[in-house]
């Protein structure tokens, strides 16, 4: 009997090589598409083929002809996009018939969670505690919250890895937001205390994985690149009501705040993977998990880490601290998250894909981190592809 086929996409992240191999260990045939050349799960054992797609923020209609090219011809049961690609793959589920099932909530929830006020907003709608959110869309919401700007966050309401972000910045930093309806930005109170990390999957407003767990070195400002587990029952009760509320189905992320008083407050949702999903190493009860047989819970309990990244963002961080031996403590006691049974293949690639990378930072004149998702950003109704 044939395995069914499941196509996994945004095959440049770890989370997709992840996802790709528990599908496969679990029996399933495995598709893997993205648009880079050479991803690190394109080379996988736990990938039957690779297609590489055009990418979706500058050749929309093109990327809509090969998705639907390629899930027909591979006979495609079930995608599960894993990065920001998944809002351009609801659009086309939204707008022709598809033959697969997508793994996510149509276009105008996963519009609303990614919105940075929205989001706060429909929290706050299903009763649960939140911190106050402006929109500025004008320099007149500027002047409304220049006088607090020492005791508020600014961020774009459409972004990512926590670009742009001012952190109770001097009222005269503000000068730099030039905010719009096209390009809002939000002005979040700051709260102190310990931030959270969610990573969830769930299927009709059931929780059916959840992993808490908390960076302590990050690319940046972003993305952890070395993270731990925790446990917190509060986080764990905020993101049961939340998909609850929306009825979610597929894969979300939460930035949690928990305040010293135990009180967990949310900053912001991403719904797609994040690295929260390493935690989970059973591929029958993962996929049993996601195919709707029931809540899988994280079965690692070591931190996780990428050391080529450590190498690139942790060191030059431990070096500016003057905490090296922190930082080789670290490097000794957690586990390299791209190691896999039998599959050394992936760690290898990680430095082509990351020349791929380099090339793209250099030929835009940005950062590594902006470039390794520059053609799959989605950044509201109104964006521009420039």
């Amino acid at each position: 009997m044939r395995a069914r086929t499941v196509l996994v996409t945004g095959a440049r992240a770890p989370v997709a090589l992840h996802l790709a191999r528990l599908l496969h260990g679990a029996g399933l045939r495995v598709v893997l598409a993205d648009s880079p050349a050479q991803p690190i799960a394109a080379a996988s054992i736990a990938c039957a083929a690779y297609h590489r797609l055009p990418p979706p923020r500058f050749a929309l209609p093109a990327y809509y002809r090969a998705v639907e090219e390629l899930v027909r011809r591979e006979g495609v049961e079930l995608v599960v996009p894993t990065c920001e690609e998944v809002f351009y793959l609801a659009q086309l589920w939204r707008d022709r018939t598809m033959p697969a099932r997508l793994f996510t909530p149509d276009m105008d929830l996963l519009a609303r969670v990614h919105d940075k006020h929205a989001f706060i907003h429909l929290a706050q709608d299903f009763g649960l505690a939140v911190p106050e959110t402006t929109l500025l869309q004008s320099s007149g919401d500027i002047e409304a919250v220049r006088g607090h700007a020492r005791e508020l966050v600014f961020k774009p309401v459409w972004s990512r890895f926590a670009s742009h972000v001012l952190l109770r910045p001097p009222p005269g930093a503000l000068d730099a937001i030039e905010p719009s309806t096209a390009a809002p930005w939000v002005a979040q109170r700051f709260i102190a205390g310990d931030e959270i990390s969610a990573y969830a999957m769930a299927r009709d407003g059931k929780l059916e994985a959840l992993a808490l767990y908390r960076s302590r070195y990050r690319a940046g400002k972003g993305a952890g690149i070395w993270f731990e587990r925790v446990e917190d029952e509060v986080a764990r009760r905020f993101v049961e009501a939340f998909v609850a509320g929306t009825g979610w189905t597929g894969q979300i992320s939460f930035d949690l705040m928990r305040q010293h008083d135990g009180t967990v407050l949310p900053l912001e949702c991403n719904p797609r993977a994040v690295s929260g999903l390493h935690f989970f190493r059973d591929p029958q009860a993962f996929t049993a998990a996601l195919l709707g047989g029931g809540e899988v819970r994280p079965d690692l309990d070591r931190p996780q880490t990428v050391r080529l990244a450590m190498w690139v963002y942790g060191l030059p961080a431990a070096i500016g601290s003057g905490e090296l031996q922190r930082f080789r403590q670290a490097m000794h006691g957690a586990d390299e998250l791209l190691d896999w049974p039998d599959d050394p293949a992936p760690k290898r690639t990680q430095w082509r894909a990351l020349a791929e990378i380099a090339a793209t930072a250099l030929r835009q004149r940005i950062s590594l981190q902006a470039a390794s998702t520059r053609d799959i950003e989605w950044n509201g109704p109104l964006q521009s592809s420039i």
